[in-house]
């Protein structure tokens, strides 16, 4: 008891410091923001005050309405085809690959990009789907075409490319760590019992791998739905996403209250995406005790 008693005020201490930073730099900023969407604007000036003239702005303008939708379809492309390939090749370095060493080492060649430079992997495939791209090149060079095309790039399909290169290492890792600890016994059963393949994929596997679809689905999306370099370098016009217009309202448009009320509705989005995703997760998590 006199130990615990010692002890417990540098433990205080010892927690108290990363509260206060989390209080300091997420909550604080997050209040602010919400209680500057409902404040006025007079250009260039902004007020405190409380109405919704924001969120009436942005209901009634529909450009706002179609750029979230917009970005909510391509975040779902992106998590659909990320999940598409990484799920097999999550698979194939757990199921497949034997040797131990070997499937440390592809492993680390899925996630060894995420060490390099965001922009530097978006603008790779801008340099790749350019009218002088490598894509171009192989396609004259092969006589498939006569001519460069342009239409690899600055589109919604430019992006989705680059935004599931970008974000499919967040896929597999979940994906890997979960499968990984399936108890193989579990498999072994199946085949004892005379199940095919594709059966215990289906009944054992697929299922107890769940919580990793669902927590890499929640990264892929929540990642791909925030980007805003891939619009700029190879979106164009039609490729522009919410976070987009949240950099022109803080920034050109010097908008504040507008962006805040904007940022406000995309965190609340975020947070009805993780409490559906937490639910999920719970409704398919399987007691293997």
């Amino acid at each position: 008891m006199n130990l615990t008693r010692r002890t417990f005020p540098g433990f205080a201490a010892l927690f108290s410091l990363p509260l206060f930073w989390v209080l300091l730099l997420m909550v604080v900023p997050y209040a602010i923001m919400i209680s500057v969407g409902f404040w006025s604007r007079q250009f260039p000036l902004f007020y405190p005050d409380f109405q919704f003239g924001n969120y009436a702005q942005i209901a009634a303008d529909p450009q706002y309405t179609t750029v979230i939708l917009r970005t909510l379809k391509i975040a779902a492309s992106v998590t659909l085809c990320s999940l598409l390939l990484g799920y097999p090749l999550a698979y194939f370095l757990v199921f497949t690959v034997r040797s131990r060493a070997l499937r440390n080492l592809l492993y680390m060649s899925v996630i060894v990009p995420l060490w390099v430079s965001y922009l530097l992997r978006a603008y790779t495939w801008k340099i790749i789907l350019g009218t002088d791209g490598a894509l171009n090149s192989l396609l004259v060079s092969t006589g498939i075409v006569s001519a460069p095309l342009d239409i690899f790039l600055y589109n919604q399909t430019a992006m989705v490319v680059t935004l599931v290169y970008i974000f499919v290492p967040f896929m597999v890792m979940p994906l890997f760590a979960v499968l990984d600890n399936i108890p193989r016994r579990l498999i072994e059963a199946s085949e004892d019992l005379g199940v095919g393949p594709f059966m215990t994929f289906w009944r054992v596997i697929f299922p107890l791998s769940l919580g990793g679809v669902v927590a890499g689905a929640t990264m892929t999306f929540c990642l791909s739905f925030g980007d805003f370099v891939a619009p700029v370098l190879v979106g164009g016009p039609d490729g522009t996403m919410v976070a987009n217009l949240l950099q022109t309202q803080f920034g050109a448009a010097l908008n504040w209250p507008l962006g805040s009320a904007l940022a406000t509705l995309v965190l609340a989005l975020v947070l009805i995406l993780l409490q559906l995703s937490s639910r999920l997760d719970r409704a398919g998590r399987v007691d293997l005790s």
